[in-house]
């Protein structure tokens, strides 16, 4: 991508509404664009770290055997009704509205009565079970407050998975697959050592669930962590019956400020009860399907990031999920068109991957190496996506307040200084270490 091309702008203001760190920095540096309270549009760069989240959420779950579908965001008052969580008094987050007929209908905030009514028509048999299904769509939640920027939304990407087990042993086994892969994404995302599986309310989901909550200032929720189990407790349950369960000695707990990333619900048979879910066993008996549910907030882990991986400065992208891996800088020189030209032919050859930089170990591989002719290119290079700065009216110090504000992770800076030390200035955003690279 050229920043030349790029339709957004990087800004120094953000709405005076917004107090959410995470907003304030991703409106900035022109990533995501307020349309009202708790509601935002992502833009081409904001999008590049949804999509870079959800893939890698995606490759976990289908790593436990989830298979991805899109359910439909409207939803039918009969399919919430059985379950008397259509009533506002239960759930209070509803957008609800009517068709031109008077029928009423509501908006997906979250799915298991409507994957229930769906998986009916094709679980009959034992033969069918285990499935294990998710999807990644935009929920509406009508909530009271959304003062937390992307982190809490009136309108979100969400994952959302649901297991249908033969019974409580198969379902507690692949619960914990569940979490084993929640641990997996978020260590992928950045945050894996500072995020802790945590005992919780199922508030309108079921009486007791697990969280995932990640260690974060501007988080909305108290938690007591144990670090050395690497466990913790919500707040809203902390009991002596909680800590007799767990095994854990109140004096051993910090409490400490967290954001939720991720829940994982256990509904047992209940809503299987409830919605005549059933199947025929091998003895040829009707069966209750067991049930559960797995979250992982999309948009509100990207705000989880941006809130963690920041600066005075800006954003400051872990690699797995930055919109691009390099973020390219020509700086041309106003008296020298020879050396112009060749700033922007080594600029173009990098940005369509056709020159590579290797990194240090490898130099000093390569540079140590006795028989340097069986040293293949595809040993030590490889492409990376990159984001070329190319705008010619904007000075070096412009655009490396633009580069520090967006928050790709490696800034690379091709000018005639760096060819004169012999190749090109790579600087890391997160440390502001700077090194000439060899071409």
């Amino acid at each position: 991508m050229l920043y030349s091309k790029l339709f957004t702008k990087t800004s120094r203001d953000y709405p005076s509404d917004e107090v959410s760190r995470n907003a304030q920095l991703l409106i900035r540096a022109g990533f995501i664009h307020k349309t009202m309270a708790g509601v935002y549009s992502f833009l081409p760069l904001g999008l590049r770290v949804l999509r870079n989240i959800e893939n890698i959420v995606r490759d976990e779950m289908n790593k436990i055997g989830g298979q991805e579908l899109l359910m439909t965001t409207l939803q039918s008052k009969q399919t919430w009704q059985v379950t008397d969580r259509w009533d506002d008094k239960n759930v209070d987050v509803w957008f609800k509205s009517k068709l031109k007929n008077d029928t009423e209908v509501g908006f997906g905030w979250s799915h298991e009565e409507a994957i229930i009514e769906m998986m009916s028509n094709h679980i009959n048999s034992y033969k069918d079970l285990p499935v294990n299904v998710y999807q990644f769509q935009v929920k509406l939640r009508n909530e009271l407050r959304a003062k937390s920027g992307i982190m809490r939304g009136r309108e979100f990407l969400m994952k959302d998975m649901y297991s249908c087990s033969l019974n409580k042993s198969q379902h507690d086994t692949f619960y914990q697959s569940v979490i084993d892969a929640y641990h997996r994404v978020f260590a992928k995302c950045g945050i894996g050592e500072i995020t802790y599986l945590t005992f919780a309310s199922g508030g309108a989901f079921t009486q007791f669930s697990h969280e995932f909550q990640t260690i974060c200032e501007a988080g909305e929720d108290i938690v007591y962590i144990n670090r050395e189990r690497k466990i913790a407790i919500n707040e809203e349950v902390l009991t002596d019956e909680v800590l007799n369960k767990l095994d854990i000695d109140r004096n051993s707990l910090e409490k400490i400020k967290t954001a939720e990333t991720g829940n994982i619900f256990e509904f047992g048979t209940v809503k299987s009860e409830q919605t005549k879910f059933k199947f025929t066993n091998k003895e040829g008996k009707e069966q209750l399907v067991y049930l559960g549910s797995y979250g992982i907030g999309i948009s509100r882990l990207m705000g989880v990031i941006a809130e963690i991986y920041s600066d005075e400065k800006g954003l400051k992208w872990p690699k797995s999920v930055s919109p691009f891996e390099i973020h390219l800088i020509t700086n041309l020189d106003k008296n020298d068109e020879i050396i112009n030209q060749r700033i922007l032919d080594l600029a173009q050859k990098f940005h369509t991957g056709r020159l590579r930089l290797l990194d240090n170990q490898t130099i000093a591989n390569y540079d140590n190496e006795a028989d340097k002719d069986k040293l293949s290119l595809s040993e030590w290079s490889r492409h990376v996506e990159v984001f070329w700065d190319d705008r010619i009216k904007n000075n070096l110090g412009e655009k490396l307040k633009d580069a520090d504000l967006i928050g790709i992770p490696t800034q690379i800076i091709i000018s005639k200084r760096s060819l004169e030390n012999g190749g090109v200035e790579v600087i890391d955003r997160a440390g502001r270490e700077t090194q000439i690279i060899k071409i």
